[in-house]
């Protein structure tokens, strides 16, 4: 069974999750001199976001970049890359590297290879991902009914980036691919709200995969870590 860290609220979650970041990235860097870091975006890591730029790490030898991403340009209020830079790239975190997975391509088509390339400059695999979870049960950009779920969940991907369309997902979409976060030296589920305990329980029964994305996950890490709080 996953790991289930219950917390009082959210700043006790957001330490908890940093600590957990912090110790996989200050390990990566003592064994190989460079780590890197794949975060989530939305409301919820906010505050993680704002802890961990406060923590004593080696961030010039840390890379940052999102498990996925909008496609939408940075100046749009929907960016995750924006609220990295806002809440994480600040403090001591400033000095980190940032590779965002959206750029000014049309599409995530079109701007696919330019992406695989500024990722290439990174340590892989990364030394830690942190998810989160829609009341959908989706995680990074696997949704329900997405054009590119299998591909996207399928163990042996080929690709680790991958572009994804799907009726609840607003926006064209670009995802790390299931096998580049379960290769993540440390990898965790952040989240928070009474009503995500009950989708988690049921992600956590009988039941495909792509009708509850998170399911491949779990079933891939069945000792992953969840920081939650009501």
């Amino acid at each position: 069974m996953p790991e289930l860290h219950e917390l009082k609220d959210s700043t006790e979650v957001a330490r908890a999750v940093a600590d957990f970041a912090s110790a996989a990235l200050s390990a990566r860097v003592a064994r190989s001199g460079m780590a890197s870091l794949a975060v989530s975006g939305g409301r919820t890591p906010t505050r993680f976001f704002e802890e961990l730029s406060t923590r004593d790490l080696p961030w010039d030898k840390i890379a940052v970049t999102l498990v996925d991403e909008r496609w939408v340009r940075e100046t749009s209020d929907r960016s995750n890359a924006r609220l990295v830079r806002q809440h994480l790239l600040k403090n001591k975190a400033a000095a980190a590297k940032f590779v965002p997975l959206a750029n000014d391509a049309p599409t995530p088509e079109d701007g696919l290879f330019a992406v695989n390339e500024a990722l290439e400059d990174m340590a892989w695999p990364l030394a830690c991902a942190i998810l989160g979870m829609g009341d959908d049960g989706h995680t990074a950009s696997f949704f329900p009914n997405g054009d590119h779920l299998q591909e996207a969940l399928d163990p042996e991907a080929p690709l680790g980036l991958i572009p994804m369309r799907a009726p609840d997902a607003g926006e064209p979409r670009i995802t790390l691919t299931l096998p580049v976060l379960l290769a993540a030296d440390a990898l965790a589920l952040h989240i928070e709200g009474e009503a995500k305990k009950p989708v988690l329980e049921k992600a956590l029964g009988e039941g495909p995969a792509v009708d509850m994305p998170i399911r491949a996950v779990l079933r891939a890490k069945p000792a992953l870590d969840i920081f939650w709080c009501p």
